[in-house]
Parts: structure tokens; sequence; C-alpha cells
């Protein structure tokens, strides 16, 4: 539950019209009244009840006592307080809106319980989450109420009320999140027909360029390179204080550049946060490109073991350069995971960001900078696409942030340590996948046993009944290929999905109880929370991997003469038995020096 002050006005009948009509694109659904600082006035709802008050009648109710202030009269008399639940939250009643809004109104200092003198307040609901409070900033004593902590108080009491009624728990702001883009930020993305706004696609620019960046002249040159518009701002002795950026063609109605400095992207991407990164030199790691993967996962697994040991201000920066890896390897991860990988730096970066200052000396966080430099310099690294080589790098990367989520949940970091648990999560996915994808290479079919489960091949020209009949039957597959974990697993509620894996298997002409067998003996499962989950993510990695097997050639081409007689090269990427993959366009790069 979050309730947030708007900005102060001095149009009361304004706002209540607009509250109570429908909105700016129809979004106002049954506008109403739930509460008012006299209960009978909710009786008098001038929507519900149209006969006995308007709008405007209401509006001048409640400005009276502004009228008969005393003293000087303030220029912007009218508070308005929206306060917003959670999307996954259950719809509160109007009742329950109601005792929220007078506990609000208490807390603030606009109507203290028991005070017959206190301001006038009315509370409009318009959806099924949230509720508008408007209260006019004038006692019926005719004088000014005391503010003083209001939003801080009122925090607080949404969080007896989460814990009450079981809503999702949030925290006061630490100053830590980064800026949310603005309302009209987003309709001007809506109407270019752009997936994401231009300050959410420069954060994402500006924290990978820091993130590998080792200087002030390689964060620029990286953002240059990035294609966006660089505006330094340098002071009178000549010394770089601050930067902004742009996109290229992202201009405001009077067609000027929209710049963005870097404290306004997020909270640690201003020049003094930025340059924290390299204050510390960062060695380069000497090892031969291909070996990267290991040499880095070595260094992660040591990362996780001291985070956070050296004290309050070095797992701070720990966590921070943790954050840094986290983007690097989303950079230079293999094409599958990707898009895991890219979701959990995004998830985890305000788990990155601790409140508060940070050490920039613990061994943790050295460890994370010379792995992240490492991939930056290693992008091209032979192995870079080898799900295979990065699948132990990944399940170290889970341990970290596993650790950074144990170190925010003792300091009480409560948004901090959840963005870590969603974050750690996408990792563990992206584990799974990969270990699918790994036995989906080494995969050889053993020859059918008689009576075994069906699944002889290619079923796509067989009635839907028969389908529904196999889907049925993926039952015994699982008992027969993990009978350890089959009860388990038909109990569980990711089990149809994972049904529908295994019928798409069955379809696409291999065993399902011999896939199932493969994909559970990669990695073992007695840690997982979901055991029919991680099937699923493994069978996912493996259907992508065989769908780029099974479609290529049998049988390799033979060479043929080139003009002159010479040899033709053989035809790369033929594949000479269905259970070895041919490498890709990207796998077959070799290192680019730097």
């Amino acid at each position: 539950m979050n309730p947030k002050k708007a900005d102060g006005g001095n149009d009361t009948a304004g706002l209540l019209f607009y509250l109570y009509g429908p909105g700016r694109r129809d979004e106002h659904a049954d506008p109403h009244m739930v509460a008012a600082w006299d209960p009978r006035m909710v009786e008098r709802d001038p929507v519900r009840f149209p006969g006995k008050m308007t709008i405007g009648d209401l509006a001048m109710l409640l400005d009276a006592p502004v009228h008969a202030l005393l003293g000087k009269k303030p220029l912007e008399h009218v508070y308005h307080v929206p306060v917003r639940n959670a999307p996954e939250d259950r719809v509160l009643t109007d009742e329950e809106w109601a005792e929220v809004a007078r506990e609000m109104m208490h807390q603030a200092g606009i109507a203290p319980h028991g005070d017959d003198q206190g301001c006038r307040w009315v509370a409009v609901r318009h959806a099924d989450d949230h509720i508008h409070i408007v209260a006019t900033l004038a006692r019926q004593d005719g004088r000014q109420p005391n503010l003083r902590q209001d939003i801080v108080k009122m925090q607080r009491a949404a969080r007896g009320f989460e814990q009450r009624w079981g809503l999702r728990p949030l925290v006061s702001g630490d100053k830590t999140a980064k800026r949310w883009p603005t309302k009209g930020e987003q309709e001007k993305a809506a109407q270019q027909g752009r997936s994401q706004t231009a300050r959410d696609e420069l954060q994402w620019i500006v924290r990978t360029a820091a993130a590998g960046a080792v200087s002030d002249a390689d964060f620029f040159a990286k953002l240059e390179a990035a294609g966006v518009r660089v505006k330094q701002r340098i002071a009178p002795d000549g010394r770089l204080t601050g930067y902004s950026v742009a996109l290229p063609g992202d201009r405001d109605a009077g067609q000027r550049a929209v710049w963005f400095p870097g404290s306004k992207l997020a909270y640690d991407l201003s020049l003094p946060r930025v340059r924290e990164r390299w204050q510390k030199p960062t060695p380069a790691l000497t090892v031969p490109v291909a070996e990267i993967w290991q040499t880095v996962e070595v260094r992660v697994r040591l990362a996780a073991e001291h985070l956070g040991t050296g004290g309050l201000l070095q797992g701070a920066g720990d966590v921070a350069a943790l954050g840094d890896l986290v983007v690097v390897a989303a950079m230079v991860s293999p094409t599958l995971v990707r898009g895991q990988l890219r979701r959990a730096a995004l998830e985890f970066e305000r788990a990155g960001r601790a409140p508060g200052q940070r050490d920039l000396d613990g061994e943790a966080r050295e460890l994370s900078r010379t792995s992240a430099r490492a991939l930056s310099d290693a992008t091209y690294a032979t192995g870079r696409n080898d799900v295979a080589a990065v699948l132990g790098f990944l399940v170290a990367l889970v341990a970290a942030v596993a650790a950074a989520q144990r170190w925010h949940e003792a300091q009480e970091y409560r948004q901090q340590a959840q963005a870590a648990g969603r974050a750690g999560r996408l990792l563990r996915e992206a584990v799974e996948v990969s270990a699918g994808a790994v036995a989906a290479r080494e995969y050889r079919p053993r020859a059918r046993r008689a009576g075994q489960a069906r699944g002889a091949g290619p079923r796509s020209t067989a009635p839907a009944n028969a389908r529904r009949e196999g889907a049925r039957l993926m039952a015994s597959v699982v008992q027969q290929a993990i009978p350890t974990y089959a009860a388990g697993v038909l109990a569980d509620p990711a089990w149809p999905t994972l049904r529908d894996r295994l019928v798409a298997i069955e379809d696409a002409g291999d065993d399902p109880v011999q896939v199932l067998e493969a994909a559970a003996a990669r990695r073992e499962l007695r840690s997982a929370d979901s055991v029919a989950e991680v099937l699923t993510w493994r069978l996912d990695g493996w259907s992508r991997t065989r769908g780029s097997v099974t479609s290529t050639p049998t049988k390799a081409a033979q060479p043929k003469s080139a003009p002159g007689g010479a040899a033709a090269k053989p035809v790369r990427g033929k594949s000479s038995s269905p259970g070895t993959t041919a490498p890709s366009g990207e796998q077959r790069k070799g290192p680019r020096a730097r």
C-alpha cells in the first residue's frame, strides 16, 4: 500500500470534477465516495445520489473553512493523496478503503481521531486498487493543520494495513529507486510506436556503459558507440562535473532535444556514482579467451563467499559491483539465455543500490569488478555462445545473487532483498534452460524397448482424440523416467505445462521417456522448489537446441571439385549425426583483439 502526496492546488471543484468524471481515457470506473469528514456525506454522494448534492456543492462545503481562516490563507489549499495497492493484492471493500482514508487523515494531521474541528476531506474511489483523498488545509476552528512528517506517518500506517490484511509489503522510500518514466513520456512512446520510453532506453544504455568502463574517457566512448548523444558539463576551472544524454530524434514540442542528466535516470548513474566504479583501478585478467568463462566462474564463487563479510559499507560496495557483473553477463551471454539474463539484470538493478555510503575496498567487490571487466574485454571470446561453457558461470552467479539477497535481508533492506529474489529466479531459469540445451547436445537415443510408453515417432497426422490420449499417457512417462519424483511432479501446479512439453517432444519424433531421463540427469533435482517447473525449463532449452539440430541434414555434404581442379571446402554447419550440433555463425567467432 502506497500513499503518495500529489502536488498542491487551489481548485477544489476542478479536482473533484476530474475524480468523479470518466478520466482522460475513460479509465475511471464507477467513481463514488467511500468516506468523508462527516459520515453522513457518503449518503449524499453527488454521483450515487444526484438529487441530494452536486459536485459543485461538495466543493463549496470543502472550501468553506478556507474562507473562514483567521490568518493568511495558503496559496495552495487543496491537499490531495492517492493511496494505491500493488496489482497482485486482493481487492479491498469500500468499508476497508474508508478505514484506510480515516487513518491516513489522522496520521497526516488533517483530521485527528475524535477532533470534530479538523479539516474537511472526502475519499473518492474510481478503481479497484486505489482511492483519492481530497482535503482542504483549513481547520473548522479557523486554524491551519500541522502537517509535519505527514507522508512518513501515512507510510507507517500503510505498513500496518499490509500486515493486517496480508497485502504486498512495501517500505518507505530510501531514495535508491530509479526514476520512473512520467505519464507524458509513456504516452509519447506509445504514439511513436516504441516498446519503451526514452528514459528507460537511456537507463539501460548508460548502465551497460558504466558497468564495463574503466575510466571517464572509456565511459563516454562507450556511450557514443551506443549511438546516444552526450553532453558533458564542464566547470569554469575545467573540471568535468556532470553529463546528460539524449536519444537521437527524441525532441519536445519545441523541437528541442530531450536531455536526461545521469542523476535523473537512476540513483547510481550520477557522474560521482559512476566514477566510483573505477576510483580503484580494476586489473585486467591475463587468461586465454577460450578459458574466460571458467576463470570468471571461480572468481564469482569466491565473491559469493566473501560478499558482505567486511561489514555494512563493504557489503554495499559488494552488491553494487555484483549488479554491474549481472549487466555485463546479460550483454555477452549466449542467445539462448540472453533474455532471462537481461530481465535478471533489470530486476537486480534495485538490489545493487543499498542506501547510504559504500566502501569500495571489499574483496567481493574486486572479484566482481575484475570478472565484469574480463567478460567485457572478451566479448567475442571463443565459447561465448557455448552454453556448456557458460553453465558453470551461471550457477556461480545464482549463488552470488542469493548471497546478496541474504545480506539485504540481514540489513532489513526489504525492497532490495525482494529485487534480488526476483533476479535469482530468472537466473535459475537460465541455468536450467542451459542444462537442457547441454543435455540435448549430448543426447544419444537408445533403441526402444518393447512395451515402453508410446512415442514411436511423429504424430502430426494423428486424430485429436489420439493426441488427448497421448497427453494422458505422459503421466506414465514421468513414472518411468523419474520414479523418485513422479508423485510430486504429478501433483505440482506446473505439471500441465511440463506435460505439454513432453507431448511436443513426442510429436517431434523423440522418445519422451529417454528425453526426460536425460534432462533430469543433467543436474540434481533435490534442491528444487518445484521439480516440474525446473524440468519444464530444461525441456525448453532442449527443444530450442534440438530444433536447430533436427533441421540440419543428417549426412555431411561431399566436397565438390572447384574450378581449376582444387577441392572445394566442405560446407560448414552440417551434422553427421542427429546427436551433434553444428556451430552457428555466432558460435564460430574467434577472438577479436581490442
